[in-house]
């Protein structure tokens, strides 16, 4: 019988060998950019900007000022195994750059369409090459750029088909991408970072530079996490056995979905799934059930205890002694959580019924009446005037109003005009067709629980709680402030009244405020051009358009170049004037332009940004009194500050809830879209314990702010501190 040859062994291509490889090290656009980034960190970047197209399978763009590439390297830019980090196979063993291998551009070259613009220190102009499969097409062309490198990875993965074809949601990828960046951004604080969409505005990613690693955390995850984590240090330092950890983990008051693992070892972002487990390990004993930690942790160990190059992506290294350090990370993180679990606090609720008791009633009458009402469930708030059942209730136990809520309404409803809808005095076609928009665009189910809903108060900073029938909601009121701003400024466009400044405010100088504030924030650098010519500029850009603005928005901007007069778009409502230097350069670019419809929109959106009841710029002063400095035996807030910020926030916090709230039920249209983005959340119960402990339960988790005792009596159930301690240490439920 004839016996079948086995294959002949054959040696691939030189284009199939690098189109594989180019694979391994290129697996998806946020590997991409993972190489990139690491590139720049190398060579000295301070600012990292990166701008991602259809989640980076279109473009991924990335900008640094670092040292730059010489026009002599050029030509082996892209070739493999091309590097200026290691010469010998034993560098290796103390390498300590972040890429040394030289594959990451090479493969890009296989997979995409690549091209590097770059100036190094001291040259007239930068050079700009494309390259295609490891070379570079043609000479190097000259053309102008700051010092520093561009890198535009175009169509990724155009020739490989089926891997292209496999990411589906450029979302996702996006997500990733962002993923990597903000990792990145909390182990480098030193270095700004920003991140957008192509043709956005507005970065999703962006960190100032020069910060800590607790500042580029709040950043990146926001506040409601940062205020959260533990500094967290430990080190050994035995000759064969040595490391240093330092980072930050998350105490036992918070609680998420899902871990937040950020690791480093030696600057680079690795997984480690033993140190994972290990860490969880010690949470799972603390927090409840199916709720997970944030932990960021830096590692530094000895460059000859770790090999890194054993995975191609370098997601993963190979370290000496890795049972022991782990087992020294764990200890270290349980005493800090111990040592955390001691501040956790409970409140034990009283009789919420002893509140509103008449003085001289006994409680035991009380007791008896409550006893004949009807079931709590089927309770509903009849009367928005009553104070009874709000949160301000509880909070300053009989604060009297302000202001009479009746009066307050009458004057808003002697401001509303009966036609405020049509747009017609406006005599513009233009902001008929915009108002048009929002009546198509306007959610009746929405529209509904605004116009016939009760303020009970604000559950933090931002989200405020309403009743509609038996149902709770949160609302965003910053998202909401801004929209009906928005949508009263074209109604009443050309018959707005005039709030006229006491002091006359140039915009040049505003402009200027306007840009340092936007420079610290990373939005500006030197390069982009000195600040007095972009005010000039931008001020000549108001003055060609002031008598617009006069008119139709009542902004009168005098011949000398000085707001005079702003807009009254919401009666009892003036903005914060901590924000006019930003109004001033956003109405500066809103201006500029020449389509009607777009023209009126901007500024419309200008002046909703402006009037929006956003946060004080002070933070919110602490119900409990000034912590004391260790350091500089120095009070935490300054005595007068706290007081300009009790007042701030004192006065937003009444604004909400007697004019805008009151505002909104009579003009708002609210967009569809708030009814998905996170605008309107409901607040629903729990049927499934008992209902003793029958707690408020979200559809996303609730702001961790918000007391028990004032959910305690949302629910109107009494608790001893028997019945706490049976809760062990969440007093949520998320779903």
């Amino acid at each position: 019988m004839d016996m079948a040859l086995p294959p002949r062994i054959r040696k691939l291509e030189e284009s199939v060998v690098n189109r594989i490889a180019a694979g391994e090290v290129i697996q998806r656009p946020a590997s991409a950019l993972k190489e990139l980034l690491e590139n720049s960190l190398d060579a000295g970047a301070t600012v990292v900007s990166v701008i991602v197209k259809d989640g980076g399978l279109k473009l991924i763009q990335i900008t640094d000022n670092g040292h730059g590439i010489r026009y002599e390297d050029l030509p082996i830019l892209c070739e493999r195994h091309t590097t200026s980090k290691i010469t010998a196979f034993e560098d290796l063993q103390r390498v300590s750059t972040l890429g040394f291998r030289g594959e990451a551009l090479a493969s890009m070259t296989f997979v995409a369409h690549l091209t590097v613009t770059t100036m190094t220190e001291g040259q007239t102009h930068g050079y700009r090459a494309s390259y295609k499969d490891g070379a570079m097409e043609g000479d190097p062309r000259p053309c102008a750029a700051v010092k520093g490198t561009q890198i535009m990875v175009e169509n990724l993965f155009y020739n490989v088909t089926a891997r292209r074809k496999s990411f589906k949601n450029p979302s996702d990828e996006y997500a990733r991408v962002v993923d990597v960046i903000s990792k990145y951004s909390i182990q480098n604080p030193k270095v700004g970072f920003s991140c957008k969409k192509f043709g956005d505005a507005r970065a999703d990613v962006q960190t100032p530079g020069n910060t800590s690693a607790l500042e580029a955390i709040r950043a990146v995850y926001g506040p409601g996490t940062s205020r959260e984590l533990i500094e967290i240090k430990t080190s050994k330092n035995d000759s064969s056995d040595s490391f240093e950890m330092n980072g930050y983990i998350s105490s036992a008051n918070y609680s998420a979905k899902r871990t937040t693992m950020i690791l480093f070892i030696n600057d680079r972002l690795v997984d480690c799934a033993p140190l994972k487990r290990a860490i969880e390990v010690v949470y799972a004993a603390v927090l409840p059930k199916a709720s997970k930690p944030y932990i960021y942790m830096s590692i530094r160990l000895p460059s000859e205890h770790v090999d890194v190059n054993v995975h191609p992506t370098k997601k993963e290294v190979s370290f000496l002694n890795q049972e022991s350090l782990i087992e020294a990370i764990q200890t270290a993180v349980e005493q800090e959580l111990l040592q955390s679990n001691k501040s956790r606090t409970f409140y034990a609720q009283t009789s919420l019924e002893a509140a509103f008791l008449p003085q001289g009633q006994p409680r035991s009458q009380a007791e008896n009446k409550s006893s004949q009402k009807a079931p709590v469930n089927k309770l509903v708030r009849t009367d928005s005037q009553s104070p009874a059942g709000r949160m301000h209730a509880f909070l300053a136990s009989g604060a009297e109003l302000k202001n009479d809520l009746t009066a307050m309404r009458r004057i808003v409803r002697q401001r509303r005009h009966s036609n405020d809808t049509s747009g017609s005095s406006s005599g513009s076609s233009a902001v008929e067709r915009m108002l048009a928009a929002v009546d198509t665009e306007t959610h009746s189910g929405l529209l509904e629980i605004i116009r016939h809903s009760t303020f009970i108060g604000m559950a933090d900073d931002v989200l405020a709680l309403i009743q509609h029938k038996t149902r709770l909601y949160l609302m965003n009121c910053l998202t909401l402030s801004k929209e009906l701003m928005y949508q009263q400024a074209l109604v009443r466009l050309r018959r707005l009244n005039a709030l006229r400044l006491s002091n006359p405010a140039p915009v040049y100088d505003l402009i200027v405020m306007a840009l340092d504030e936007e420079e610290q924030c990373g939005n500006y650098h030197a390069t982009d051009g000195s600040k007095d010519g972009i005010a000039q500029v931008y001020c000549n850009q108001i003055l060609k358009r002031a008598e617009f603005l006069r008119e139709c928005f009542s902004i009168d901007i005098d011949d000398n170049g000085n707001v005079c007069t702003l807009p009254l778009i919401v009666e009892q409502h003036t903005p914060d004037m901590d924000r006019l230097p930003l109004f001033a350069l956003h109405l500066s670019k809103s201006v500029d332009c020449d389509v009607e419809d777009e023209c009126f929109e901007a500024v419309a959106r200008a002046l909703s940004e402006f009037y929006a009841l956003h946060p004080p710029l002070l933070p919110r002063p602490s119900t409990n009194p000034p912590a004391v400095c260790a350091e500089s035996n120095e009070t935490e807030m300054d005595e007068d500050v706290g007081l300009e910020a009790e007042s701030k926030w004192s006065q937003r916090d009444w604004t909400i809830q007697h004019v805008l709230f009151p505002a909104m039920k009579l003009l708002l249209k609210p967009p569809v879209r708030m009814a998905t983005d996170g605008t309107a959340l409901q607040v629903r119960g729990f049927a499934g314990i008992p209902r003793r402990f029958n707690f408020l339960i979200l559809r996303k988790t609730i702001p961790r702010s918000l007391p028990l005792r004032l959910l305690l009596s949302l629910t109107k159930w009494k608790l001893n501190q028997g019945d706490l301690n049976k809760l062990k240490f969440n007093p949520f439920i998320y779903i």
